[in-house]
C-alpha cells in the first residue's frame, strides 16, 4: 500500500475498510494481470459528494433541540447511490465513509444496478418518545429531500431506523416534493400503500443464511444439528436465528449492547418462540437481560465467542469490530470452522488475519494429506448483502408498480446470494497467488468424498466487487 499515499489516523474506521480492500487487491494477481486497473484505487476511494446538515427538532417539553445529519454519496458508477440510514449516537463521518465505501462493493456483488452511499445522524432513538421519533425523522428530511431520488440516491433504514421510520421519512418527502415517488426510499411497509417488498425485513438474515448454507455446501455438509453461535438481537440476529432454527440447526446465543444471552444446555437451544418474545421485547427497547428463564444464562457486557465449548458456526449479526482474534482463537478451540458476517466489518483486521492464516493453514494440512480442522471466513459484504439485494428488488417492483409474492422474492434473494458465492470462489480462485489446487469451482458441485482446498472469500469478494466498479468507471471517464 506504500505506492498509494492514503491518510492514516483521521477517520479509524474507514481507513480500516479502505485498506483491507487495498490490501486484498494489490496482495493478488489483479494488478499483474490488468495493471491499468491501479489507476482507479485513488478514485473510488474518495467519496464523489459528502452532505452534512443541521437537523433542528422539538422534544415533548417544548427544546430546541440539535443533531447532524449526514449523506455520503460515495459511488454511483453502477446505479443511484443506495445505502442505509442510521440513526444512533456513535455515527459520525468516519463511521459513513466505512459504511458507504463497503457498500459499493456490497451492491455491486448483487449483480444489481445499484451504486454506493450512507447517512445518518448522531441522534438517539434509544430513549426518545414515538412523537420526538416523528418530529426528528421530518427535520431530518427537510434537508435530506434535496439530494435524493428514485434515478438519484435511494436511502433504506439501518440501526435506529426501522419500517417506522421509513414511514414518516417517506410521509415528510411525499409532502415536500408533492409527489408520491414510490422508490425514493426502500424497507417501507408492505401495507397502506407504501409499496414495500414482502421480505425485506428478513433479507439480511435470511441472505446471511443461503450464504452460509453455500459454503456447507462446497464442505459437503449440512447445516441440520450445526451449533451456532449469533450475536446481536436486531432484525439481522433475529431473522438468521429463526431461519436456523427452521432449518434444524442449534442456536446457542444472542445478545445486545449490554451484554450476552446463552444456552445453558444444547439439548435446549433457542425456539422461535423465543425470537418471537425478543423481537417482541426489543420493539419497546428492553433488553435481553430481562428474561428469566432457567434455559440460559445472562453475561453482562460479555459477547458470546469465549463461553461456549462447543460451537460449529458463529454468525456476528451486532455490529462493526465486535470478533477480535482473542475471540477468534477461542471459537476454533470451540470446533468452530465457519465465521459468516452478519453485521458490517464485523471483525477487527486482527481478527481478519488470523481467520485467514486458519485458513492457510488448512489447506496446507489438505496437501500434506492430514486435514486439519479448517476456518472458513465471509466477510459482510458478501454474506449479509441479502438485505440491500431485496431493497433493489423492491426497487424494481416499485418501478414495475407490482408487488412480488414473498416466495417469489425469497427465490430470487436465494438466487442471488448463491451467485456471490460463486463468483467469489471464482475470483479468488483465478486471481490469488495461492495454489488452491483442483479447487472447486461453485456450490452446485458438491465435495462429497474430496477434501479441497478453501479459497479466500474476502480477496474473492473484493476483487469481484472491485472489478464491476472499476470498469464502469473506465467507461464513464471517471478514470484514465
Amino acid at each position: 500500500m506504500s505506492e498509494f499515499q492514503f491518510t492514516h489516523g483521521i477517520e479509524p474506521e474507514f481507513e480500516q475498510a479502505r485498506d483491507e480492500i487495498v490490501k486484498s487487491l494489490t496482495e493478488s494477481k489483479l494488478f499483474e494481470k490488468e495493471p491499468e486497473l491501479k489507476k482507479c484505487l485513488p478514485v473510488i476511494t474518495e467519496p464523489e459528494r459528502v452532505i452534512s446538515f443541521r437537523v433542528t427538532w422539538e422534544d415533548d417539553k417544548g427544546n430546541c433541540r440539535v443533531n447532524r445529519g449526514y449523506r455520503v454519496q460515495f459511488n454511483s458508477a453502477i446505479g443511484p447511490y443506495k445505502g442505509g440510514l442510521r440513526f444512533h449516537p456513535t455515527v459520525n463521518l468516519s463511521i459513513l465513509k466505512f459504511l458507504g465505501f463497503e457498500q459499493i462493493f456490497k451492491n455491486a456483488l448483487t449483480g444489481l444496478p445499484i451504486g454506493g452511499g450512507k447517512g445518518g445522524s448522531d441522534f438517539d432513538p434509544h430513549d426518545k418518545s414515538d412523537n420526538e421519533i416523528r418530529r426528528f425523522c421530518q427535520a431530518f428530511m427537510t434537508e435530506l429531500h434535496r439530494h435524493i431520488g428514485a434515478d438519484i440516491d435511494v436511502p433504506a433504514g439501518d440501526i435506529g431506523v426501522g419500517g417506522r421510520e421509513v414511514g414518516f421519512l417517506y410521509g415528510a418527502y411525499k409532502c415536500l416534493q408533492q409527489k408520491r415517488d414510490f422508490g425514493v426510499l426502500t424497507g417501507k411497509d408492505t401495507h397502506f400503500g407504501l409499496s414495500g417488498s414482502f421480505i425485506r425485513p428478513e433479507a439480511t438474515g435470511y441472505g446471511l443464511i443461503y450464504f452460509v448454507l453455500n459454503m456447507l455446501t462446497y464442505l459437503g455438509q449440512d447445516i441440520k444439528g450445526k451449533y451456532c453461535a449469533v450475536s446481536g438481537s436486531g432484525n439481522v440476529a433475529q431473522f438468521a436465528a429463526q431461519k436456523l432454527i427452521n432449518l434444524g440447526a442449534v442456536v446457542l446465543s444472542l445478545s445486545d449492547s449490554r451484554g450476552a444471552l446463552i444456552v445453558k444446555d444444547p439439548s435446549k437451544p433457542f425456539t422461535n418462540e423465543d425470537i418471537a418474545m425478543i423481537a417482541d421485547l426489543k420493539v419497546r427497547k428492553g433488553s435481553l437481560e430481562e428474561i428469566k428463564d432457567d434455559r440460559f444464562t445472562w453475561l453482562p457486557g460479555e459477547r458470546p465467542w469465549k463461553h461456549l465449548p462447543k460451537v460449529d458456526i458463529a454468525l456476528p449479526c451486532a455490529t462493526q469490530n465486535e470478533n477480535d482474534a482473542d475471540d477468534v482463537e477461542a471459537l476454533h478451540k470451540a470446533g468452530c470452522f465457519i465465521i459468516a458476517e452478519g453485521s458490517n466489518m464485523g471483525s477487527t483486521d486482527a481478527a481478519v488475519q488470523k481467520m485467514e492464516s486458519l485458513r492457510v493453514a488448512y489447506n496446507e494440512s489438505v496437501k500434506s494429506g492430514k486435514p486439519i480442522l479448517p476456518l472458513w471466513y465471509a466477510p459482510g459484504k458478501a454474506s449479509n448483502a441479502g438485505g440491500v439485494a431485496v431493497s433493489a428488488l423492491e426497487m424494481a417492483q416499485n418501478s414495475q408498480r407490482m408487488t412480488w409474492t414473498p416466495a417469489r422474492v425469497d427465490e430470487e434473494l436465494n438466487n442471488i446470494m448463491t451467485n456471490i458465492f460463486n463468483e467469489s470462489v471464482d475470483n479468488s480462485a483465478t486471481y490469488t497467488h495461492e495454489d488452491l489446487g483442483s479447487v472447486v469451482k461453485s456450490s452446485s458441485q458438491k465435495a462429497d468424498s474430496t477434501v479441497s482446498a478453501l479459497p479466500s472469500l474476502v480477496q474473492g469478494a473484493n476483487i469481484t466487487g472491485f472489478l464491476k466498479v472499476a470498469n464502469a468507471m473506465k467507461i464513464h471517464g471517471d478514470w484514465w
